[in-house]
């Protein structure tokens, strides 16, 4: 592979000029199916082989990808890529330019004791079917149950005209698991959503009797909730809140293309915009999380990146173009979902720092308020404004958890809740989860749970 790689460099800078090219390609198995409840749809395996090629001529990027390994359909390929640069180039006002960076000879080998391609697709939906099973028998109000699954598993080739090489071993376990219930009326979901690097052996912890179960659990429990009443409330945030939170609200205006696009963040570099308390993090290099890597589709080493400390905004997340644009260093960032695609900004393992309270004194300082424990989903603005939809949720009353409340949510401007952040706990979870940004990747969110002092519930009048 590397003599096939290299030779396909060499073509693209002596033939067509390249100042600068980089290949990637990919040897890849997958298996994907969706389960509704116990039957099997929408199921695939298969190999994905594919090789995509990009080069920067007189300051203007080219792309091409095949799904081919031949030595002469690559050549095809690279010619398209540099003709596309050159035509692109005379529209430019300004070239682009690359930060530097070290060349890397590697070969990452993945850890695994159950790899997902030594199970066969049989044992798959015999896990899947395990979950469906317990969560319709958990209660008769229990209404459909879904179950998505995904594995992905081989080798990435990485290499480029400045000397790096890198053999990189992926391995991705995730699975989605959705639940409704109905009661005089009253429908409720309930979602729960698993990945790991690590290999099949996620599923010895997160059993599918246990993912059954809290899957079930949720959903009934809402049955009997009431509605929260719209408002301005203090609220205490779990880490599968905070997680999407931070993902939500502030990672996209952290990733540094969208920060050029007109992100908030831009003006705010050094600037306090948070609370003392308030420090993230986007880490690729969380031993077994679903958004870690060795490196990033640039062949850059992943990192630890701090993004605010103690309120302070300290940093973006970089590829290489947008590093020397800020004067910074690449952080590895740069991912692409597979070969059909050019990599772009994304986030690995995002979330907030803890701190030093305990769960109980977080929630002793609410008189009236709300616990948002799990969430629905979420989105966010360049702006700065957000809305996160909670799945599961509960009163504070005088200092105590009380009853159970439904079809909540939370939003704001993500500048002004930072201020507002008022204690931090010292637990922390990290989630699974995948983004969307016009390409699909696997990332990890979280943090401790937190309690903001004040943020807009919406509920009823």
């Amino acid at each position: 592979m590397k003599d096939l790689l290299t030779k396909t460099l060499h073509t693209a800078q002596d033939k067509f000029s390249a100042q600068y090219a980089e290949v990637r390609a990919q040897k890849l198995s997958k298996t994907m199916f969706t389960m509704k409840e116990g039957r099997v749809e929408a199921a695939k395996q298969g190999i994905e082989n594919g090789v995509a090629i990009r080069v920067l001529v007189n300051g203007a990027w080219g792309f091409a990808s095949v799904g081919s390994l031949d030595a002469d359909v690559l050549v095809d390929a690279v010619s398209d890529a540099c003709s596309m640069a050159k035509a692109a180039s005379s529209r430019l006002k300004n070239p682009i330019k690359l930060a530097q960076a070290k060349p890397v000879e590697d070969h990452v080998e993945a850890q695994s004791k159950q790899k997902p391609s030594e199970i066969s697709i049989e044992e798959k939906i015999k896990t899947a079917s395990a979950t469906t099973q317990v969560t319709l028998k958990w209660d008769k109000r229990i209404k459909s149950c879904t179950v998505d699954y995904l594995d992905l598993a081989g080798t990435s080739y990485f290499a480029n005209s400045e000397g790096t090489y890198i053999e990189q071993d992926k391995l991705y376990v995730w699975t989605k698991a959705t639940a409704s219930a109905m009661q005089s009326g009253v429908f409720t979901f309930s979602r729960e959503e698993i990945g790991s690097t690590a290999g099949y052996e996620v599923f010895d912890v997160e059993t599918p009797e246990a993912v059954g179960e809290r899957l079930a659990k949720r959903a009934v429990k809402q049955l009997a909730a009431k509605a929260p009443k719209g408002g301005v409330f203090p609220v205490v945030l779990g880490p599968n809140v905070v997680g999407v939170f931070v993902h939500e609200a502030f990672g996209h205006l952290a990733e540094a293309d969208l920060a050029l696009a007109g992100g908030v963040l831009v003006d705010n570099m050094g600037k306090k915009i948070a609370s003392d308390l308030v420090t993230f993090y986007d880490d690729g290099t969380i031993g077994g999380a679903f958004g870690s890597f060795r490196y990033d589709d640039e062949g850059t080493p992943a990192q630890k990146t701090l993004l605010i400390k103690d309120g302070v905004v300290e940093g973006l997340m970089h590829n290489r173009e947008t590093a020397h644009k800020f004067n910074a260093q690449p952080t590895g960032n740069a991912r692409a979902e597979d070969f059909r695609v050019e990599p772009i900004i994304r986030m690995r393992n995002t979330y907030m720092a803890p701190r030093d309270h305990t769960f109980d004194e977080l929630v002793e300082g609410v008189k009236h308020g709300y616990f948002f424990k799990s969430f629905r989903g979420g989105q966010a603005n360049l702006d700065g404004t957000f809305q996160v939809g909670i799945q599961e949720a509960y009163e504070i009353v005088n200092g105590e958890i009380g009853e159970p409340i439904r079809n909540a949510s939370l939003s704001g401007n993500t500048l002004e809740t930072l201020l507002k952040v008022d204690a931090v706990g010292k637990d922390f979870q990290l989630n699974a989860g995948r983004c969307g940004k016009g390409q699909t990747a696997f990332i990890g969110d979280g943090g401790p749970h937190i309690r903001v002092s004040e943020v807009t519930v919406g509920g009823s009048a």
